[in-house]
């Protein structure tokens, strides 16, 4: 049996690691990641844990990526894994949002292979939490997505909105249309971690990292 296990590194920070996740590194035979083509945030949180271990790039196009893609990189793996043998596939934050894995993940589920998940803190939860803005209370509606539109605004209490490095003013026009309070996170558990409430708009239309998001919540009688 060939092992393949999906390792979510959490929000940044190494301290956010779970310990399966520590634990399935340190057992690792073999370790892929995407190519980032420069600085690669899911290996820069593990790579305490990595020592001498062999690390594979995974080469996705930039912009538009196919089926076919997906399909190559997974056979990749495929390959690559020896019987017996555990091989780890990194993403950063948890597995099952938004990450390039889950488009591979079909091509895995096979006789042969034994599949794992190990969930990892999810950016806009670990934001949340350094932000001390709640993501949802009771009978509440969260929803978590990279773009907005006219029934996200309306059926949702929180909205967790990623990439938002891009078209920020009108983004941030249209919380405030709707009655949203918002909070800017960049970075959340990282060095330079910045936390910039509404009241500091124009710091947060300067900014243009791309490893941040905005935590939105609708005001009361709204």
């Amino acid at each position: 049996m060939k092992n393949i296990f999906a390792v979510g590194t959490g929000p940044g920070s190494p301290e956010y690691l779970t310990l399966q996740a520590v634990k399935t590194l340190e057992n690792a035979d073999l370790i892929f990641a995407p190519n980032n083509k420069g600085k690669n945030m899911a290996l820069d949180t593990v790579k305490d844990f990595i020592k001498n271990k062999e690390v594979l790039f995974l080469d996705f196009p930039m912009g538009f990526v196919s089926e076919e893609d997906y399909k190559i990189q997974a056979e990749k793996i495929l390959k690559k894994t020896k019987e017996d043998s555990n091989t780890v596939i990194l993403t950063i934050g948890d597995p099952m949002i938004y990450s390039t894995f889950i488009y591979m993940m079909p091509y895995f589920k096979i006789p042969e292979i034994n599949l794992q998940i190990i969930s990892g803190i999810p950016s806009a939860v670990a934001a949340a939490g350094r932000a001390q803005i709640p993501l949802a209370e009771k009978a509440e509606v969260l929803t978590i997505t990279d773009h907005l539109n006219e029934e996200i605004l309306n059926s949702s209490s929180s909205i967790a909105l990623l990439k938002t490095s891009k078209q920020k003013n009108l983004i941030i026009k249209e919380f405030e249309k709707n009655g949203f309070d918002y909070v800017y996170i960049k970075r959340a558990t990282m060095e330079h971690e910045t936390i910039l409430p509404k009241n500091k708009k124009e710091k947060i239309l300067e900014d243009e990292d791309y490893i941040s998001l905005i935590i939105a919540r609708k005001q009361k009688g709204n």
